[in-house]
């Protein structure tokens, strides 16, 4: 009866928080080159969610309730970026840091789920 309708493609953003935006600043505290491998890793993120696939590990994991990363390898160090899903596809960048464990710290998470509830609330 009623005509399918195609789904909406994946898009992104980065959250505000109190007028400011920690993905960004985040991004403005590393060199060229690695933002370009950050944008170029989110690209490649959204390229495949729309292509219809999962990501592998490598570049992207399911943290916890809800909670995401995309991973980034540089020679000496490695970057995590959090993010979370909102309606229509989107994919909300919370913040991003130079991970320092194995383990991503909890209290990033904790960070990206605060940023998910004002963002909601939004």
């Amino acid at each position: 009866m009623g005509t399918s309708q195609a789904q909406p493609p994946y898009t992104y953003d980065f959250a505000k928080v109190d007028d400011k935006v920690p993905m960004i600043e985040f991004l403005d505290s590393l060199n060229v080159r690695e933002r370009a491998k950050v944008f170029a890793s989110i690209e490649k993120l959204i390229e495949l969610k729309n292509a219809g696939l999962n990501p592998k590990e490598n570049l992207s994991k399911h943290l916890t309730d809800g909670i995401f990363e995309v991973r980034v390898s540089f020679e000496n160090r490695i970057v995590r970026a959090l993010f979370f899903y909102q309606a229509d596809r989107k994919i909300i960048f919370s913040h991003g840091f130079v991970k320092k464990t194995q383990k991503t710290p909890v209290s990033e998470i904790q960070r990206t789920m605060t940023i998910r509830m004002a963002e909601q609330g939004a």
